[in-house]
């Protein structure tokens, strides 16, 4: 009688579990719901601000115009309204609407603009476009003031055209256009815009790929503030011991991430920059090269956005690029979990014009993108220096995996960026891995390493406390799971497998 009474009281007690469980699943499909998607009619704010919504590289030839001398003033003002006039020509041919357009044209510029998004709406077509560089040259303004004629060279275009919702299109072009201005009540609005000249674009295609060798890291972040790197409990003494007890491990490399929206987007924060500069400084005291990896949070990729992550990519990149600790770039960790949500041909869109732009930047530093799994890093691998990979899957499948992605990817290297094993068993996982199963994990890991030669990074070195909503969602098995990934326990200790850190030279 009383084993039947406890056997009925652990099931209600495991169907309670259940339930709660469901619920709090329940919510979070919600709330991810009620937070994806939108009409793109929306996308228009009604102010136009170019600095926050649109910024593409503009580079002025040197100014030797007829007419009238330019000053400052007049020139930044033509820039301002001239790319605005860009970007609400852009919605406009997204949205099938004529919204702003009055602002930044002609009347007699308009109706070209109304009979396009006529023909669109008739087909029911429309266009995702932006362009990310402009080089104009100014040929003429008037003695008046009220007139400006420009040339702008080599536009790089970029546009995604689709037909009953159904992209049919993709296409990169370099142009060249005539473009006539007039002031009208304090705006320089586009009277003639007309292409001259179009090609298809492609970057160069030869890459001679940097190599990298002997990568033995792991990925960091400080126990206290995960996710939080940069934030206002930034303690570089805390960063400093970390470092050392890297260091002294035997690894040599560490992987840090820049989060797009912490960094103030667009308008990068100098104090977060300062801050990550601060980072390699230590960094390169204890010997140890940084890994860079970008974007971290950012999961937008709209066409109209491209601008903005180009902007934020050219002031981190230019702050780091002459550190002596920089070992690469990473565009962004783990963008193939992104295909289902944003589609995989906008993503890869997305990645192939910053790996460019970061290029353009920074020509001197190898650049990798962290795919999640061994079955995405063959993508976009001509464009890259090197491969990186992450894998949590099963440890005796590793050396097939690392062995087949050599055979696809011959003259490059690859290296594995992410790897782990959580060491949490409890209420939300009863049947989990314990800190005995962590250090075995680890120590096959190594012998696989040391056998294919492989170049690796950890995840990661501290278990936390914590962990945001946006690293796993609100599910428990899952952020508990994800707390005790690290070599170091909450408290401090070292857990069994930091014996298994690093290879044994």
């Amino acid at each position: 009688m009383n084993n039947n009474k406890t056997i009925l009281r652990s099931l209600i007690l495991i169907s309670y579990v259940l339930i709660i469980a469901l619920v709090i699943y329940g919510i979070a499909a919600i709330f991810s719901y009620l937070n994806t998607g939108a009409d793109r009619s929306t996308m228009l704010h009604t102010g136009v601000k170019q600095i926050d919504q649109y910024s593409p590289e503009l580079t002025w030839a040197p100014l030797a115009n007829e007419g009238r001398s330019m000053d400052e003033e007049n020139l930044k003002a033509i820039e301002d309204n001239y790319l605005d006039a860009w970007y609400v020509k852009h919605v406009a041919y997204m949205t099938n609407t004529m919204t702003g357009i009055d602002d930044f044209y002609t009347k007699s510029a308009q109706l070209n603009i109304q009979n396009v998004i006529s023909i669109n709406s008739e087909s029911n077509t429309f266009i995702e476009a932006t362009t990310l560089a402009h080089y104009p040259t100014l040929e003429f303004f008037s003695e008046d003031g009220q007139l400006a004629v420009l040339t702008d060279h080599d536009v790089i275009e970029y546009k995604r055209i689709f037909s009953n919702e159904t992209l049919v299109a993709q296409v990169n072009e370099k142009s060249t256009y005539k473009v006539t201005l007039l002031l009208e009540d304090g705006f320089w609005r586009i009277r003639h815009l007309v292409r001259i000249k179009s090609e298809p674009y492609t970057p160069e295609a030869e890459l001679n790929p940097i190599a990298v060798s002997n990568i033995k890291g792991i990925n960091y972040y400080p126990q206290a503030t995960p996710w939080d790197m940069y934030g206002d409990n930034f303690d570089s003494e805390t960063i400093a011991k970390d470092l050392k007890i890297i260091k002294d491990s035997g690894l040599n490399s560490i992987r840090v991430f820049v989060p797009y929206d912490d960094f103030g987007k667009s308008n990068v924060s100098e104090v977060k920059l300062e801050k990550l500069v601060a980072v390699l400084d230590l960094a390169e005291t204890y010997n140890l090269k940084v890994l860079v990896s970008l974007f971290d949070f950012y999961g937008d990729y709209s066409v109209l956005d491209w601008t903005l992550t180009q902007r934020h990519a050219k002031s981190v990149v230019n702050a780091l690029k002459s550190h002596d600790a920089l070992l690469g770039w990473d565009i962004k960790n783990e963008p193939n979990l992104d295909f289902k949500k944003r589609t995989e041909d906008l993503v890869i869109a997305w990645l192939d014009k910053m790996i460019d732009f970061v290029r353009s930047q920074d020509p001197n530093h190898p650049i990798t993108i962290g795919w999640s799994n061994t079955s995405s890093a063959t993508l976009l691998n001509k464009k890259l220096d090197f491969i990186s990979f992450h894998y949590y899957e099963d440890v005796s499948k590793l050396s097939e995996a690392y062995t087949s992605l050599q055979s696809k990817i011959k003259d490059k290297s690859i290296v594995l960026t992410e790897y782990g094993l959580s060491s949490y068993s409890g209420l939300w996982n009863p049947f989990g891995n314990s800190d005995d199963d962590q250090k075995d994990y680890h120590q096959s890991m190594q012998t696989t390493f040391s056998e294919n030669d492989i170049q690796f990074m950890a995840w990661t070195l501290y278990d936390f406390a914590e962990i945001p909503k946006e690293v796993v969602g609100r599910l428990p098995w899952r952020q508990n799971a994800q707390k005790h990934f690290g070599f170091i326990d909450e408290n401090g200790i070292k857990k069994p497998s930091f014996k298994y850190i690093s290879t044994k030279e």
